[in-house]
């Protein structure tokens, strides 16, 4: 790899990173990919999206697909950095900036042997990833039509640079969201008794969801329920009638998901109707829980090896990512790159170590070559683990 190779991966990084938008907003981001790729000779396909580029290079009839995101998310960015954040309060603090240079880059080594290729790469560079919009939009749209494998990355602040993390079989949660509507009776705070106090009963009902996925499941299932926001009262000497409240819940099994749900919808109504208040929950499916097949991530991580990535067998991820709605159409496999930022994801500080890119566009290329040549042989059973 050149050092003017990097150099471009590192100045269109920079350049996405200093102008993000946040997710189905991602209007001059996709200008700037088409573009980018037109000045490649890269083919765009034409199907019915509003944002977001889909290309292809290569001909024949083995079909894979390269996946990056390129929505960014509403944090106030706080790096100072000299290519930070121009966009007050939008910031690319889950790194798909790097994920979509990436691709490029690989895109970009595809296309200088594309005579070579033993079949098609379709390119994904989608919106929307972080509201769980965007994979939909494309299945709908067409785009994963013909596709046999399909492989995606995501960058990992706690790996160092040159670390390769995957697995077969379920790898990022279940991610759903919940709120709940505690209601009372409002009263001067001079006179509780006069009342029904909603927030004491909110933070009673906090502790019992806590006590609940830590007491009345198997401390080996894969569980995480977190409260993350409160909305209560307007000022400092009335007891508010009303109090919402939410969080998310994570999981890698679908029943423990369901039974938890059943679960919190009776405890959080019997323990607020017990003291005569009333409640409602409601839930918001968030992408599903991402399950690879075991031979492309077993092809996935063989690959990195060649490449020169030290490789791990991933930990389970209580993260949530919309390629798993992918995988549930085609087979594949996710992978965690090592970006060794001392802030994770989602954090105003977060700043992966751009050296990454270079090695995971030359990974990202490679694969692409053997899993086209796999298909072409046939030799490969695809089944999900």
């Amino acid at each position: 790899m050149s050092n003017n190779f990097s150099a471009q991966l590192i100045n269109w990084r920079r350049t996405l990173h200093t102008w993000p938008e946040l997710s189905n907003q991602e209007q001059a981001t996709t200008a700037r990919i088409r573009g980018w790729l037109e000045n490649a000779g890269i083919r765009i396909l034409d199907y019915p999206i509003q944002t977001g580029v889909i290309a292809e290079i290569g001909h024949g009839e083995s079909l894979i697909a390269l996946r990056a995101d390129i929505d960014a998310l509403p944090i106030h960015e706080q790096t100072r950095l000299p290519f930070a954040s121009q966009h007050a309060g939008v910031m690319h603090a889950c790194g798909h900036d790097v994920h979509t240079s990436v691709i490029l880059g690989a895109a970009m080594q595809l296309k200088a042997r594309e005579d070579r290729l033993p079949g098609r790469v379709r390119l994904f560079f989608q919106p929307g990833e972080e509201n769980c919009t965007g994979a939909k939009q494309f299945i709908k749209a067409g785009a994963l039509e013909g596709v046999q494998a399909i492989f995606g990355m995501h960058n990992e602040p706690g790996l160092p640079v040159g670390t390769f993390a995957t697995r077969g079989g379920a790898f990022y949660a279940n991610a759903d969201r919940f709120i709940i509507n505690i209601h009372g009776k409002g009263a001067h705070a001079a006179h509780p008794e006069q009342g029904i106090d909603t927030i004491v009963l909110t933070s009673q009902v906090i502790q019992a969801l806590q006590a609940l996925t830590s007491r009345s499941f198997n401390t080996l299932d894969s569980l995480v329920l977190s409260v993350t926001r409160i909305d209560a009262g307007k000022t400092w000497n009335v007891l508010p009638e009303k109090v919402m409240f939410g969080g998310t819940l994570r999981t890698h099994d679908v029943k423990v998901r369901e039974q938890v749900q059943q679960r919190v919808n009776h405890l959080v109504k019997s323990l607020v109707e017990a003291s005569g208040g009333s409640a409602d929950v409601s839930w918001t499916a968030g992408p599903p829980v991402l399950i690879n097949d075991k031979n492309w991530a077993r092809v996935a991580s063989e690959v990195a090896k060649v490449a020169g990535y030290e490789v791990r067998t991933a930990d389970l991820h209580l993260g949530g990512e919309d390629f798993a709605i992918y995988l549930q159409n085609v087979p594949g496999a996710f992978v965690s790159i090592g970006s060794d930022s001392e802030f994770g994801l989602h954090h105003e500080g977060f700043n992966p170590d751009e050296t990454l890119l270079a090695p995971a566009a030359e990974y990202f290329s490679r694969l692409a070559e053997q899993a086209l040549t796999l298909l072409n042989e046939k030799t490969l059973e695809i089944n999900p683990a």
